[in-house]
């Protein structure tokens, strides 16, 4: 491979990762045609786009970003292919679930998500579980609202039973 067609693959790969905040390292070297295909469709269906990188590439591209990936080197052996995402437990659960049905590969690396490292692939139900931070923004908000919901749902029944108090007097008194 030239040296030009390396620069513009680096720069397509690191375009790539400015692009999506979270990024899984997997190894999919040993899955067959068809479940390469699967996965591939698998990948479409949750919005996680799949690449299959060379590590050497991978590592320039990382170089090329802000912030320190350091931790990842490592990682970067063997066949490798990456999983960009804007949902930080998309591919976690995606590769869970596929392995689940067949006991078959990918195999987790290492993971960049919301801007912490995890590597091996032990760390893969902690992946699973982890919440992104839209979702813990909406869990805050129905935190906050809760209380005034009370506030209301409490005025409101009691305006409620007040009316029906009132109008239960008044139907007497006629």
């Amino acid at each position: 491979m030239r040296k030009e067609d390396k620069g513009i693959i680096i720069e397509k790969i690191a375009e790539i990762l400015r692009e999506y905040p979270n990024f899984y390292l997997v190894q999919t070297a040993g899955l067959d045609a068809e479940k390469t295909s699967e996965l591939r469709r698998a990948c479409a269906k949750a919005d996680v786009k799949l690449v299959v990188v060379k590590n050497t590439l991978l590592h320039k591209a990382l170089e090329q970003l802000e912030g320190d990936y350091s931790e990842l080197y490592p990682a970067l052996a063997g066949p490798t292919s990456l999983m960009c995402t804007q949902v930080a437990n998309a591919p976690a659960k995606l590769i869970k679930d596929f392995v689940k049905k067949d006991d078959v590969l990918p195999a987790l690396k290492a993971a960049y998500v919301e801007e912490t490292v995890y590597f091996g692939p032990e760390q893969l139900d902690v992946l699973a579980t982890i919440k992104s931070k839209n979702e813990l923004i909406a869990d805050v908000v129905a935190l906050l609202q809760s209380p005034a919901k009370n506030v209301v749902s409490a005025l409101t029944s009691g305006g409620t039973k007040l009316h029906g108090i009132l109008e239960t007097l008044s139907k007497k008194e006629a």
